[in-house]
């Protein structure tokens, strides 16, 4: 009887690991995540030290919106077993919740073992970006360009953080590269913005027309295309513009103040005066607030069109 206990003993592991086995194949090739999860949770029941099993739970996870639970499963690798995917991955979860010192650590250690990680370096840069070390985004950006000159994402990132640094001329040599690279509605409506922003409102016309060419739905070209025509003084094609974004969102507020202004300097005052209360609505619930300039600083126009804006809205504010 001793005998068969010690050969039951000795088969019941096989069958444990030929049954995880099984389970992790069905997970590989599940579509579905929920499925995915529930299979690899059984894997890891049936061997605690599956850690591929919690790697790709962890993707799982955080694929359908699990950020906590995908950084515990990259945690029980680390601890055991560290590698730079499972650092990586981990530092998307952590950025995915905004935590972006925890990302960037992460990231730090990804690279550490694997130095030539370059989505572990694009992302290391994001996160400089988002705890605005534009400098040490900058730095990170131009060693991988330096590896991958024809990806365009790494100039446009670029090209964000040179604007922070007000470094114009520099971010629209990057914005051009990138529409070198890949002409597209993107590239294009990312220079267009940025020729805005400087004054360059033919330019930026221009780029957005491009945009639209390649994505007719693009609402914020619509508008930004506006704000070029108005800013020049073609008063029809603005109102046009401010209108089609409208039927995109008609709660868009940046649109309505655009066409308040636009009206305003048509001398239509009726319709100006209209505009300029429905975005005062959806801006403000407390309507009995009187209404001043700096009640629209967190808008476009008062950020980045200061002094037109300023003067349009006294003029039109007082009628």
């Amino acid at each position: 009887m001793k005998k068969i206990a010690i050969l039951l003993l000795a088969i019941f592991p096989l069958l444990s690991s030929g049954q995880a086995k099984k389970l992790y194949r069905q997970a590989y090739r599940a579509t579905d995540d929920k499925q995915k999860i529930e299979l690899l949770t059984q894997v890891i029941a049936l061997e605690p030290k599956h850690f591929d099993a919690y790697f790709y739970r962890g993707i799982a996870k955080n694929n359908l919106g699990d950020y906590y639970g995908a950084i515990l499963d990259y945690t029980k690798i680390i601890i055991y077993k560290p590698d730079a995917d499972s650092y990586y991955n981990r530092g998307n979860s952590k950025y995915n919740l905004q935590d972006y010192l925890g990302a960037k650590n992460d990231y730090e250690n990804a690279l550490k073992l694997d130095p030539q990680f370059i989505d572990a370096q694009y992302n290391l840069a994001n996160t400089k970006y988002y705890l605005e070390d534009y400098i040490g985004a900058i730095t990170d950006l131009s060693e991988i360009i330096e590896v991958a000159p024809t990806e365009y994402k790494f100039y446009t990132q670029r090209a964000n953080a040179l604007l922070m640094l007000e470094k114009h001329k520099l971010a629209l040599k990057d914005f051009s590269l990138a529409v070198l690279i890949a002409p597209n509605t993107e590239t294009y409506y990312n220079r267009g913005v940025a020729h805005l922003n400087i004054n360059y409102y033919k330019q930026a016309k221009i780029d957005f027309d491009k945009s639209l060419d390649f994505d007719k739905n693009n609402a914020s070209s619509y508008f930004f295309r506006g704000a070029s025509h108005l800013l020049l003084g073609e008063y029809i094609e603005a109102i046009s513009d401010f209108k089609t974004t409208l039927k995109y969102n008609p709660s868009d507020y940046e649109a309505l103040l655009g066409l308040a202004l636009t009206y305003y300097k048509v001398n239509d005052l009726k319709n100006a005066k209209l505009n300029l209360k429905k975005a005062e609505n959806l801006l403000y619930v407390d309507t009995d607030k009187p209404l001043t300039f700096e009640s629209f600083a967190n808008t476009y126009w008062y950020k980045n069109q200061f002094y037109f804006f300023k003067q349009n809205f006294n003029e039109l504010n007082e009628i």
